[in-house]
């Protein structure tokens, strides 16, 4: 296993999930990836939890603002992009046919922060690195390993994330006559986009590597949540599942 010390321009660098119980989902997230905790205070009094693999920071759980638990919001897992400019980030958002939803703002010393929201649908944090650069582990047990959007307008969330951090791309076509294109960062897939289907909703999902991913979906049930996707009957290396916490939030798992 190699700590990451850096993320290039557009590749995904950190995932976090905001709820309404801070402390329902650390007991959730520690039992199926058996995640170690820090607690921060925030200004308002309470507390977000930062999450470690061996004592390497690989996520955060923070409680939702005061907005979205007034409207009763689910459990939200977020991805973010890295950024070498935020602002020049944001700035050419509109004109790549997309809204900037918040920010940039600082966040202290640990970097700048925005949310961007795709044409078709699909909100994306964009991270530019100051003290916390993002995961300190990548594709492992435990850490963010893949993240797909799927939105109804496939070609322009493309050409918007081409606009904004240059990313190269590869298509597969599928049978369905559709694509399945890969936004690539210096000849490597960092990242999914797939056409979605009528009834579906846009948006990432994000995928955490688990090492036997039967019993990372056994957790999750044990723990209280929910398997929406089960995993394959025998699993191996690449084999997927979809949980969800008992708060709402989505996650999907990938055997590495």
């Amino acid at each position: 296993m190699t700590a990451r010390t850096q993320y290039s321009n557009g590749e995904p660098c950190w995932a976090d999930l905001q709820t309404r119980d801070v402390e329902a989902a650390k007991a959730f997230y520690g039992r199926v990836f058996g995640w170690s905790f820090e607690e921060l205070p925030t200004p308002d009094g309470r507390s977000y939890a930062k999450a470690f693999v061996d004592g390497d920071l690989v996520s955060v759980i923070a409680p939702q603002n005061p907005q979205q638990e007034a409207a009763g919001t689910n459990a939200q897992w977020n991805i973010y992009f890295a950024a070498d400019d935020a602002q020049a980030i944001a700035e050419d958002t509109v004109h790549a046919g997309g809204t900037v939803q918040f920010g940039p703002e600082a966040v202290g010393d640990t970097g700048i922060m925005a949310f961007l929201e795709v044409p078709g649908g699909g909100t994306t944090g964009i991270w530019q690195a100051g003290t916390h650069f993002g995961s300190r582990r990548f594709n492992e047990p435990g850490a963010l390993a893949w993240a797909e959007l799927f939105t109804p307008e496939p070609r322009a969330a493309v050409g918007f994330f081409q606009t904004l951090f240059g990313h190269e791309v590869t298509e597969y076509p599928q049978d369905d006559g559709g694509s399945y294109s890969t936004l690539m960062v210096d000849g490597e897939e960092v990242a999914g986009v797939v056409p979605s289907e009528e009834g579906d909703e846009e948006g990432w999902q994000i995928y955490f590597g688990v090492a036997d991913i039967a019993g990372a979906a056994a957790a999750a049930v044990q723990a209280g949540g929910e398997v929406l996707v089960e995993p394959d009957a025998t699993p191996g290396h690449g084999s997927l599942a979809t949980i969800m916490d008992p708060q709402g939030g989505i996650l999907s798992l990938i055997q590495v």
